[in-house]
């Protein structure tokens, strides 16, 4: 089984992704967190394929192949913009995963265009944002900003950014990575993204409120046990918006422990899929 490289149109940009699995079955889209690439999802999106779903792998804008905003738009409005022009594509409707900036942007544009979707998986992806939970991330950020001498030097800030060890082969890193007339290396995303303005805003838990109380679907959140992002208050009102919500939690992590694989939201995912989505209409 293998991946093919698709462009489909977001909001007034083209957004790259790989798809894979049969082309007329339910396909399931697959948003990444800011920083990641679509290779997130690369083992999810197999495993979902393999179950006999389309499964699609987006970059956000901004990010790896995808389209960098001309007008510098990174607010969470413009990716759930992006979601919604995605979801106009489709002539049946999918099913939406995401992963943290992801699933807040999955979470928006689905809810703009419920006759869309069958369902939306989040992973740690609530209402209300803990301001000192994302901190980390922003310096992380920020840290990344003048590049890298090395993979080498950018493996030892991923490692220590996200408290693992570093991997003993990091060669895989050039796969998301992007090298200047120098030969410094960055992070492939576009760096006006990690603004401050960007970085959860007032406007941003006003949103994902106004969605999830608009949202009509099932709607699935695979919460970290140990989350730095998301609270019990925020699972809270979250249940409050959406009575129905389905909370699942992920065992002894936190919010960053899947890195750039979100391998380890799979069995949730396949569970839920069977439970609610037919492969075919």
């Amino acid at each position: 089984m293998r991946f093919e490289k698709v462009f489909l149109p977001g909001d007034g940009l083209t957004l790259c992704a790989d798809a894979v699995g049969d082309a007329d079955s339910t396909a399931v889209l697959f948003f990444h967190g800011g920083g990641q690439s679509r290779r997130s999802w690369h083992g999810a999106a197999l495993r979902v394929a393999h179950a006999g779903y389309r499964a699609l792998t987006f970059d956000l804008r901004g990010h790896g192949e995808s389209d960098w905003a001309s007008n510098s738009d990174y607010l969470l409005d413009a990716f759930g913009r992006d979601v919604e022009h995605l979801l106009g594509a489709f002539d049946r409707p999918v099913v939406l995963v995401g992963a943290s900036r992801g699933g807040q942007a999955a979470l928006v544009g689905g809810s703009r265009r419920p006759d869309k979707i069958r369902m939306v998986m989040l992973a740690d992806v609530a209402p209300i944002i803990a301001n000192a939970g994302v901190d980390p991330i922003r310096a992380f950020f920020q840290h990344s900003l003048p590049g890298f001498a090395s993979i080498d030097d950018a493996a030892d800030a991923l490692s220590k950014f996200l408290g693992k060890p570093r991997p003993a082969n990091v060669a895989g890193l050039a796969k998301v990575m992007r090298k200047d007339s120098t030969g410094r290396l960055y992070w492939n995303w576009d760096p006006k993204m990690v603004a401050p303005e960007f970085i959860n805003p007032p406007s941003e838990s006003e949103a994902i409120e106004a969605a999830a109380a608009q949202i009509e679907c099932p709607v699935v959140l695979v919460r970290a046990e140990h989350s730095e992002i998301v609270s019990d208050d925020s699972v809270r009102r979250f249940i409050e918006l959406k009575p129905n919500l389905i909370v699942v939690e992920a065992k002894g992590v936190g919010h960053m422990f899947t890195g750039d694989q979100n391998d380890a939201f799979a069995d949730s995912l396949l569970e839920h899929l069977t439970r609610f989505v037919p492969l075919v209409d």
